[in-house]
């Protein structure tokens, strides 16, 4: 069975995970895997740590022999000078101690390249399921204020009777099921900026964002930079490159364009643009996030949420994913009618 639904998984017998094109099983379900892999991990992290403490012991030494070598030269220099000896000999010698500074260089530098060989290996080993750690303090929304009011909603006959009424405050995590095709969808685009067929629609002032399952918010060929740039133009490059780096582009990473994005690298750059842009988002509307994601971006999605401080409406038939995100308020629409439901113990 292929699957992402992690509440089925952890009634497998086995888990076997195809990864950089290898095949590694695990016994038990989901929760046994994850415990493996994370144990598996720290002792990754572990090495990489070793390996890096190693590099930079191995350019230490060469620097110091490197010093030392020319010490010895300058000194060897100065006693040949003072001895008044041929210049054949004087040259004989000098060759000699360049070869000789030259030979120890060269163990120096072969000492470099394994302990950079093994750092390499060890962050290959490292996979690209690191938590995201992220502080959202720009997001903050007083509790209670208005965010949306929305009366008699009616948009393409999907609502029954007089409309839909919906009022969002903040920072409400409300949670938005019901079956497929009675516009949960719809809803979200009326929140957003939609114009509804009927009814009145109030917005508070402040940003409101929108997350599809798609995420096609950013421009494909713009590299990764250029869209925080471009969200967040304020904020100094240098931070910028930070910032990514803590969604985990780092490096040359952060310059790849949008379209060469994996699944997952698309989702952490969206929500990177999405969280810090200016004016940061004080309502977040989610349209079925996880359902193009694999665990370890779902997982991921739930941690930049965590810091979120604003108020959000998901739609999702992911009861675990809703769960970890700390729901405070479940709202179910069918039939053409909006209910409160109390969330499941």
């Amino acid at each position: 069975m292929v699957s992402h639904d992690r509440a089925l998984l952890d009634r497998m017998d086995r888990i076997a995970e195809l990864e950089r094109g290898e095949l590694h099983t695990y016994g038990g379900g989901f929760t046994d895997y994850t415990a493996a892999v994370r144990a598996e991990q720290e002792a990754v992290e572990r090495d990489v740590h070793t390996a890096e403490q190693q590099v930079k012991r191995e350019k230490r030494e060469r620097q110091l022999a490197r010093e030392r070598a020319q010490k010895k030269s300058g000194n060897a220099a100065r006693t040949v000078a003072d001895a008044g000896l041929p210049r054949i000999v004087i040259g004989k010698m000098k060759r000699t101690a360049q070869e000789s500074a030259g030979k120890a260089d060269d163990v120096h530098a072969a000492r470099l390249d394994g302990a950079r060989a093994r750092l390499a290996e060890a962050v290959h080993a490292l996979r690209d399921d690191r938590a995201i750690a992220v502080e959202l303090p720009g997001t903050a929304v007083p509790a209670g204020r208005t965010l949306f009011a929305g009366q008699g909603l009616q948009v393409r006959e999907l609502f029954a009777g007089g409309g839909l009424d919906l009022v969002v405050r903040g920072p409400e995590r409300i949670a938005l099921t019901g079956p497929n095709g009675v516009g949960k969808s719809a809803l979200l685009q009326l929140i957003t900026g939609l114009q509804p067929d009927a009814g009145e629609v109030r917005r508070a002032e402040g940003r409101i964002a929108y997350l599809s399952q798609r995420l096609d918010l950013l421009d494909p060929d713009r590299t990764v930079a250029e869209a925080l740039a471009d969200a967040a133009p304020g904020l100094p490059t240098a931070e910028r490159l930070t910032l990514l780096a803590r969604y985990l582009f780092r490096g040359a990473r952060a310059h790849l364009p949008v379209r060469a994005l994996s699944g997952g690298e698309r989702l952490r750059a969206t929500l990177a643009c999405v969280l810090h842009a200016e004016p940061a988002p004080q309502l977040l509307l989610l349209d079925e996030p996880t359902n193009n994601l694999d665990l370890v971006s779902v997982g991921q999605l739930v941690g930049a949420l965590a810091a979120y401080r604003g108020a959000f409406v998901v739609v999702s038939h992911d009861d675990r994913f809703l769960a970890e995100l700390g729901i405070t308020r479940r709202l179910h629409l069918s039939a053409g009618h909006l209910q409160e439901v109390a969330a499941p113990r």
